[in-house]
């Protein structure tokens, strides 16, 4: 197959940009689709990208006291239906189990959406006194909600996920969780996936059914549309008063624990995706990347490039980037496409001129600059690039960021930049103007910025602007 052909198959990213997205997702061997409509296959690869996620939150989840559990995959009918803002909000996407397929069961069974009642009611169990607190638990596993439109990692009917919940003796402890978590994940986008994420809190309307506050951390596409990649929610006690979880505080009063919720899912890898990849493919950030650096001969059938290969696998050893060394039949030009195509950050080229040379030649996915290489430099050098790509990475995705947040100060004006793609900043009245511009124009408010209001009129009702936000159209 020629590197045409692998490319070809692909739909021009400015053509359409989500065929391109889901052609990627298939070829790119990420994913594939299952039997069921809107469940989907974790290739090694797409899975893999899923690990480094997960390694990089483990970590930073641990070094805050954090600890992983794992709680059953059904809940109840009649404990579901005990947080009635929860029940409204998750009602029209929860599959539910009624029968063995011999005998129905005594009480319906919910397919977790999400775990907080599940949560809530353990913490029932296990919570007595103020010095079981705080509790910091985390889990890893998938969920179900039965979406009507699905889009592989962006929004299935199933998806990977890590869902924190803590409980807390007050508010103010809740509450410096809730944004400790916030940072965490912000971080994540900074350290590991090259993408600039917008933070802040969600307008009433927009946050999550059952919470006080939500958090959030948005990033921009390509294509300008913004996508909600984490959320951060702060409950209060409401969990804790349907649940009746109290503890007895240092005065031997009774009083309910404040608990936070926050996740990301597998949709992180689909903003990768769509920042970074290009018309080759993926263009994986560095760290994140399962494969950092691969190693390809050319005319690995001659003796100098096959003396040269443990050579070059003792040095990539050295580095301790995940590598792999390709020596297969298969063309270079072949490789060349499917490694771009995967989005390897650095490729090694070497042949018998090279040898001679005693140099390689290192390709740059995300740029495409070839750099000679000497030998002897090459295992600093390596790490060095890995870096210099990652912050490239990044500082594109941040101009294209910066570049696409304008501010309005009409309403003819606020739609005229939503068709120019990313983030509009208007200061409106309230849910009211939020009601009215998702009507006229399908866009939403993404956070509340907090900031002097850009007006003191709304542009939408004309009524008293009293909050400034940043709407944006939304995957």
């Amino acid at each position: 197959m020629s590197k045409e052909k692998l490319v070809k198959d692909v739909t021009s990213r400015d053509e359409d940009f989500a065929k391109w997205y889901t052609d990627l997702c298939v070829k790119a061997e990420l994913m594939d689709y299952s039997n069921v409509q809107g469940f989907i296959i974790y290739r090694p690869y797409g899975y893999a990208i899923w690990e480094q996620i997960q390694n990089y939150l483990n970590k930073e989840f641990k070094k805050t006291g954090h600890q992983n559990v794992y709680l059953p995959l059904v809940i109840p009918e009649s404990l579901f239906q005990k947080e009635k803002d929860h029940i409204e909000g998750f009602a029209p996407e929860t599959a539910i189990i009624t029968t063995t397929g011999v005998d129905d069961l005594a009480e319906r069974l919910i397919v977790r959406p999400t775990s907080e009642v599940l949560f809530a009611d353990h913490y029932s169990k296990i919570i007595n006194s103020y010095r079981d607190l705080p509790i910091l638990y985390n889990q890893w596993c998938s969920v179900v909600r039965w979406e009507k439109t699905t889009r592989p990692f962006l929004r299935g009917k199933e998806f990977l996920w890590q869902e924190g919940h803590t409980a807390h003796a007050t508010k103010e402890e809740a509450m410096a969780e809730t944004l400790q978590m916030l940072n965490i994940y912000d971080r994540l986008g900074k350290e590991l996936l090259a993408i600039p994420f917008i933070t802040g809190k969600k307008t009433d309307k927009e946050r999550f059914a059952g919470a006080e506050e939500t958090y959030t951390i948005e990033a921009l596409m390509h294509d300008g549309k913004a996508l909600q990649s984490g959320t951060s929610h702060y409950f209060g006690n409401g969990f804790a008063k349907a649940f009746n979880i109290l503890f007895q505080d240092e005065n031997n009063e009774s009083k309910p624990v404040y608990q936070t919720s926050w996740g990301v899912t597998t949709r992180l890898i689909g903003a990768v995706i769509m920042v970074h990849g290009d018309n080759e493919g993926l263009v994986l950030p560095p760290h994140l990347a399962p494969i950092q650096v691969v190693a390809i001969p050319i005319q690995s059938n001659r003796d100098v490039v096959i003396d040269a290969i443990p050579k070059i696998e003792e040095v990539l050893e050295s580095t301790g980037l995940r590598y792999k060394v390709d020596n297969s039949d298969r063309r270079p030009g072949w490789k060349f496409s499917e490694y771009e195509m995967k989005g390897v950050p650095l490729r090694i080229e070497f042949g018998p001129r090279d040898i001679e040379n005693k140099h390689v030649v290192v390709v740059k996915r995300n740029t495409r600059e070839k750099i000679t290489v000497p030998f002897d430099e090459l295992a600093t050098t390596l790490p060095k690039l890995i870096n210099d790509v990652h912050n490239e990475m990044y500082e594109k995705a941040k101009a294209h960021l910066e570049s696409n947040i304008r501010v309005a100060k009409t309403y003819d004006e606020f739609k005229a930049h939503l068709e120019l793609g990313g983030y509009v900043k208007m200061s409106v009245h309230g849910e009211e103007a939020e009601l009215q511009v998702k009507e006229d124009t399908g866009a939403t408010a993404r956070v509340i910025v907090e900031e002097d209001l850009i007006t003191n009129t709304c542009p939408v009702t004309g009524k008293k602007a009293n909050i400034t936000l940043l709407f944006a159209r939304a995957y």
